[in-house]
């Protein structure tokens, strides 16, 4: 038996690496941003949009690797008035962003879908909840001056493990939650399957 992560997330591959589990990854075959498209357009929330693509994602490797177990993932990022942001396309649009979220609280919210044979045959999904202090033009400037790049491939455009910690006030949930990878859970889940030791 075999653990596929449906992605080729840098963090996610490092959390499971650095937890001892065994895996490959492979980029999920699949149109995320219609899938996201028609998922929204159907009216649903933050939580339901992502473990929805978590189970696209999945589903999709499964349908090329029946015999493995293939975990997708997905993150979405509300606040508390359910207005829903996407990953920044480029590092003005993220600075519009992190201005928008200066100061108030949102919701990360990270699923996990494991599908085996074409079905999903388990589900997780967990909230950390944020507060940004209030950040000055200046800071926000400076912050992606020296962080660059690599900010756009989270949705929050922070990297909590290093300097976008400066970002915030509170921070309610666990550390692997906000990175993507709700580890207990799944860890817990590779158990019982056999697929790591009890």
């Amino acid at each position: 038996m075999s653990l596929i992560l449906a992605s080729q997330s840098a963090g996610r591959r490092a959390i499971l690496a650095s937890a001892g589990v065994p895996h490959e990854a492979l980029s999920a075959p699949c149109d995320e941003d219609l899938e996201k498209a028609r998922l929204r357009a159907a009216g649903m929330d933050a939580a339901g949009l992502a473990q929805g693509l978590a189970d696209l994602k999945a589903l999709s490797v499964s349908a090329e690797r029946p015999a493995a177990f293939v975990l997708g993932c997905d993150q979405t990022l509300a606040l508390e008035t359910g207005e829903m942001f996407d990953k920044a396309p480029n590092l003005d649009a993220l600075a519009v962003q992190l201005a928008q979220l200066s100061g108030r609280t949102h919701s990360l919210f990270a699923a996990m879908s494991i599908a085996r044979g074409g079905e999903v045959i388990w589900r997780h999904l967990d909230e950390a909840r944020m507060t940004m202090r209030a950040l000055s033009p200046a800071f926000i400037a400076d912050y992606l001056a020296a962080e660059g790049e690599g900010l756009l491939s989270g949705v929050g455009g922070y990297r909590i493990e290093g300097r976008g910690i400066q970002l915030f006030k509170t921070v309610e949930g666990s550390h692997f939650t906000i990175i993507g990878l709700p580890l207990l859970p799944l860890l817990a889940f590779l158990r019982e399957t056999g697929l790591i030791r009890q």
